[in-house]
């Protein structure tokens, strides 16, 4: 078992600790952009309330509800789909990592993944928008994962470098490479081109950075 990751019994033996369970749901899809591209699987991720992108998905109290069913309660007021989660869609979970802006010591990450049909993700993309409660509180919108790279590097490698909540990025990455989304080869150059984005990313803010900074002096 990797560093830092608890079997399922285990972390619900935790005494006083708190669990948060997310889920990626996806579907596989023919379609292509601009009628030539191959799109190949759709993924789906959210805007968060707080500017980082993360999983559907929210905390559920153990000694009330199940795991799986206090998943689906978030799913319904996040997406407006009452969606059953298994136990057999279970990931994995671990401790959530102290770079989080919201973790503790005492908060336990449980990740599942779903597939489904193209018609559910598509239903849930238009209900999440038009009666989801969480809708423009909570849940800023959904959003897709461009598994594709176009030719002047667009895709994967700049969704790659926004910011994601806690671990949200790396159980991306990891359940590209374990489902088999992205060829390693792709992804890897997809990473390695998102590390230079974010670079020209950060000076950029420190520019507009000075800019505001010559602003504010002038008051």
């Amino acid at each position: 078992m990797a560093s830092g990751q608890l079997s399922r019994a285990g972390a619900l033996a935790c005494t006083g600790c708190r669990h948060a369970c997310h889920v990626m749901l996806y579907c596989d899809t023919k379609t292509q952009l601009f009628g030539r591209l191959p799109i190949r699987h759709i993924i789906l991720m959210q805007m968060r309330f707080d500017g980082l992108l993360g999983f559907p998905g929210g905390y559920v109290n153990p000694s009330e509800e199940t795991l799986e069913a206090g998943l689906s309660r978030e799913l319904l007021e996040e997406l407006g789909v009452a969606l059953p989660i298994l136990v057999e869609d279970h990931v994995d979970c671990c401790h959530a990592p102290a770079s989080s802006p919201y973790s503790s010591s005492r908060l336990i990450t449980h990740f599942y993944v779903k597939k489904m049909e193209e018609e559910q993700i598509r239903e849930m993309e238009r209900t999440a928008a038009s009666t989801a409660t969480d809708h423009g509180q909570e849940v800023l919108g959904m959003v897709r994962v461009p598994l594709y790279t176009m030719k002047g590097g667009g895709g994967l490698a700049p969704f790659l470098s926004h910011s994601f909540i806690g671990n949200a990025r790396s159980k991306l990455v990891d359940s590209l490479l374990r489902l088999d989304l992205v060829a390693p080869e792709e992804l890897h150059t997809a990473l390695a081109h998102s590390l230079k984005l974010h670079a020209h990313s950060a000076e950029d803010l420190r520019a507009a950075l000075a800019l505001t900074e010559a602003k504010r002096k002038r008051f």
